[in-house]
């Protein structure tokens, strides 16, 4: 397959690049920052110089069998920046996929965004990626929405818990970026979201259940 992703130089994005790439796919990843683009291409992604906050992304996008946002303000960034990328980039990336052509579109969100909790800043990131959730159910692509628990930098242990309504949880990074490369692999999965974390069951078990 051919997949686009939003954000490729988060965590997530790279650890799951190279499991990509050994499993075949082409991954082309929007970063703002070029002096990123040597992590990129050692991970086995082509880099694309985009800047979701100022740029017409569009012609950056192009085709692809999958769009993956994956990107996000990152701790330390202010409210308005929450919004600017967590809900606005999330919105102008889905409009560019549609223009493309693409038809799948996959992102990650977060667990118990219909409990605001936290700071103001962090209400604000948990209204922003909301909002952009609500944004894709109505898009008219064909959405699967990721919505893992606490992440961690722990060793994945490759087994998860998926269900549509857990209270909380945490769940290594690896074991995210594992848990989508099993959704990109199954495009049979359409409209739908779930919570993601660490459990007893294999994630590739995990994900097809889903079907």
């Amino acid at each position: 397959m051919d997949i686009v992703v939003a954000g490729a130089h988060g965590n997530i994005a790279m650890l799951m690049h190279p499991l990509l790439k050994e499993n075949g796919h082409n991954v082309r990843g929007l970063i703002r920052d070029e002096d990123q683009s040597f992590d990129l291409e050692q991970a086995g992604a082509e880099p694309v110089i985009a800047d979701l906050e100022k740029d017409d992304i569009k012609d950056k996008v192009s085709e692809a069998d999958v769009a993956l946002f994956a990107a996000g303000a990152g701790p330390g960034s202010g409210a308005e920046r929450k919004w600017k990328v967590d809900r606005d980039g999330a919105i102008k990336f889905m409009n560019a996929a549609k223009s493309n052509g693409i038809k799948r579109f996959i992102i990650i969100s977060a667990i118990g965004l219909d409990k605001p909790r936290g700071n103001d800043v962090f209400r604000a990131y948990q209204r922003a990626k909301a909002e952009a959730d609500e944004a894709l159910r109505q898009s008219g692509l064909e959405y699967v929405i990721v919505k893992p628990g606490r992440l961690t930098d722990d060793k994945g242990r490759g087994l998860v818990e998926i269900h549509e309504n857990l209270s909380g949880g945490e769940i290594p990074r690896e074991d995210v970026a594992k848990a989508l490369v099993e959704v990109i692999e199954t495009p049979e999965l359409a409209n739908i979201e779930f919570n993601l974390v660490t459990g007893d069951t294999p994630i590739q078990e995990a994900v097809k259940s889903l079907i």
